[in-house]
C-alpha cells in the first residue's frame, strides 16, 4: 500500500473534526461511521439504569406485566421507527439536527428549538447522572459504608468530569467510546436479566391493580408517553447529529435498521427488566430496585451497568454543544462542552436534594414531549413533503441576514406553538400542571405526543405550503 493510501483515512479523520468543531457541514471524504457504529452508539444511550425506573412505572400505576410489556413494545416500534426517519436526514445532508432546523424555522427561527433543546440536553445530563449517584450510594451501603449527601456529590463531580472529557473530544471519540464498551455492557446486562428471571421470585402473571376501562387506558397511556412513543420522540433532535458522519453510499435501509435495533433492543429489554423486578419489590427507585433484587451479586455487575448513562450523557453533552453554536456563538465547540458540563453539574446537585424524584422525572418527561412532538412533525413535513429532501445545505450557513434562508418562518413558529398548547391539553402527567383538559375529557388518557404531532403538522402544512415551496432551481442537491 502506498504511503497516500496509509494517510486517506487520517486526513479524512483531521477533515471530519475540523468541520464538526466548527459546526460545518461534513465532507463526504470525511465520513467514516459505519453501520455498527451507529447501532453501538445509539444501543449505548439507552443503556441506562433509567430505563428500569420508567419500565417500572407501569407497576407502580397499577398495570399487570402483559399491560406493561405490551405498552413497550408497541410505542417503541412506532417512536423508533419515526426516529430512523431522523437518522436519515443526517446522512443525505452532513448536517446537524438543529442546523437542519433552519430550513423550516427560518435562519433566526430556528434559534427556538436550538435553545429548548440545549436546556433539555442539560437536564438529561443531570438526571442521568443522578441515576449513578442512587445507585452507587445503595451500593456502597450495601458493602456496610453510608456516605449520604456528601459521597454524591463527589461521585457527582468525578462522572462529569468522564462525561465531559469523552465528548470534548468529539464524534470519533464517542463512537470508539461505544464500540468497545457497549458489547460488554450487554453481557452484563445478559447476566443480569438471566439472574433477574431465574433467582428472584419475579410474578410473571403478575395483574397489578386489575385496572379496567378508562383507569387502565389512563395508566398505559402515561407509560406509552414516558417510555412507549414518547421516549422515541425524545431522540429525534439528537438524530442528525451522529448520522451526518455516515457516508452516502451507505444504503439507506441499512443505516435506517442499524440505528432503530440500536435504540429499541436496549430500551424494551431494561424496560421489561425494570418491570419485572417492579413485580418482586413494587419499588421505582433504581438503586432499591436493583439492590433488592441482586444483593451483593450487584456489586461487580451495576459498576459495569453504570456505563450506560455516561454513554448517554456524552450525547447529550455533544448535542447540547452543537445547540449553542446553532445560536451563532462563536465559541469553540470543546469550550462550549466544559460549560454544558458546569450546569449539568449544578442540576444534578439541584436533583440530590429532591425528596420526590418520581415527580420531577415524569414532570421533565412530559414536557419535553411538549416541544419534540411538534417541533418533531415540522421538521418531518418540511423535509419529506415540501423540499422532498433537497436542502440547500450552503445556505442553511449562511450569516443571519444574508441568508437565502427566511430569517424567521412564521408559518413553522405557530404550528410549534400550536402544537405545544395541543401536547399539553391532551397529557395526564402526574403533576396537576400537566393534566390538561383534553386528556380530562378522555378519561385521564395522554395523548399528548400523537396531539402535538397532529395539531402542529396540520397547521404547518396548510400554513406552511406556500412559503415552504421554492422553484428547484432554487435548491441545491446535496452533492
Amino acid at each position: 500500500m502506498n504511503a497516500s493510501a496509509e494517510t486517506a483515512p487520517t486526513q479524512a479523520a483531521a477533515s471530519a473534526e475540523a468541520v464538526e468543531h466548527q459546526l460545518l457541514p461534513i465532507p463526504e471524504d470525511a465520513r467514516t461511521s459505519t453501520a455498527a457504529h451507529q447501532f453501538w452508539i445509539w444501543a449505548g444511550a439507552n443503556l441506562a439504569p433509567i430505563n428500569w425506573v420508567l419500565g417500572a412505572l407501569g407497576i407502580g400505576l397499577g398495570l399487570s406485566l402483559a399491560d406493561t410489556v405490551i405498552v413497550l413494545v408497541v410505542g417503541n416500534l412506532i417512536g423508533m421507527a419515526v426516529f430512523g426517519f431522523f437518522v436519515l436526514m443526517g446522512q443525505r445532508t452532513g448536517v446537524s439536527q438543529m442546523v437542519l432546523s433552519r430550513a423550516a424555522f427560518g435562519r433566526r427561527g430556528a434559534y427556538l428549538p436550538a435553545v429548548i433543546q440545549g436546556l433539555i440536553a442539560i437536564g438529561w445530563c443531570g438526571v442521568n447522572t443522578w441515576i449513578i449517584l442512587d445507585l452507587v450510594v445503595a451500593l456502597v451501603a450495601k458493602l456496610g459504608y453510608s456516605g449520604g449527601t456528601g459521597l454524591k456529590i463527589v461521585v457527582a463531580l468525578l462522572v462529569m468530569a468522564v462525561q465531559v472529557f469523552i465528548a470534548a473530544f468529539g464524534f470519533r471519540a464517542i463512537a470508539t467510546f461505544e464500540r468497545w464498551t457497549v458489547p460488554i455492557t450487554l453481557v452484563v446486562v445478559l447476566a443480569m436479566s438471566i439472574i433477574a428471571w431465574t433467582r428472584t421470585s419475579v410474578h410473571w402473571n403478575w395483574a397489578g391493580q386489575h385496572l379496567a376501562g378508562s383507569a387502565r387506558l389512563s395508566a398505559m397511556s402515561t407509560v406509552m408517553t414516558a417510555i412507549g412513543v414518547g421516549w422515541g420522540i425524545t431522540w429525534f433532535a439528537y438524530a442528525s447529529d451522529y448520522s451526518r458522519f455516515v457516508p452516502r453510499a451507505m444504503s439507506r435501509k441499512k443505516l435506517f435498521w442499524a440505528s432503530v435495533l440500536g435504540q429499541f433492543i436496549p430500551v424494551v429489554w431494561l424496560g421489561v427488566l425494570g418491570a419485572t423486578l417492579a413485580t418482586v419489590s413494587q419499588k421505582t427507585d433504581p438503586g432499591e430496585l436493583v439492590v433488592s433484587a441482586f444483593g451483593a451479586l450487584a456489586v461487580p455487575l451495576i459498576l459495569l451497568v453504570l456505563h450506560g448513562p455516561v454513554a448517554t450523557n456524552i450525547l447529550n453533552m455533544y448535542s447540547c454543544a452543537l445547540c449553542a453554536q446553532t445560536l451563532d456563538w462563536n465559541v469553540d465547540r470543546r469550550k462550549l462542552t466544559y460549560g454544558v458540563g458546569v450546569l449539568a453539574t449544578v442540576f444534578t446537585i439541584f436533583l440530590i436534594y429532591q425528596q420526590h424524584f418520581a415527580n420531577t422525572l415524569d414532570a421533565w418527561l412530559a414536557g419535553m414531549v411538549t416541544w419534540v412532538a411538534p417541533w418533531a412533525a415540522v421538521v418531518l413535513i418540511h423535509y419529506w413533503i415540501f423540499a422532498k429532501e433537497r436542502i440547500d445545505v450552503d445556505a442553511l450557513f449562511e450569516p443571519p441576514g444574508r441568508s437565502r434562508v427566511a430569517d424567521v418562518r412564521w408559518p413553522a413558529i405557530f404550528a410549534f406553538a400550536v402544537g405545544m398548547v395541543a401536547t399539553w391539553a391532551f397529557s395526564y402527567g402526574v403533576p396537576a400542571f400537566l393534566q390538561g383538559p383534553g386528556a380530562r375529557a378522555l378519561g385521564n388518557v395522554d395523548l399528548s405526543w400523537l396531539a402535538g404531532a397532529v395539531a402542529a403538522g396540520l397547521v404547518y402544512y396548510v400554513a406552511g405550503t406556500r412559503s415552504a415551496r421554492v422553484p428547484v432551481s432554487e435548491i441545491s442537491e446535496v452533492a
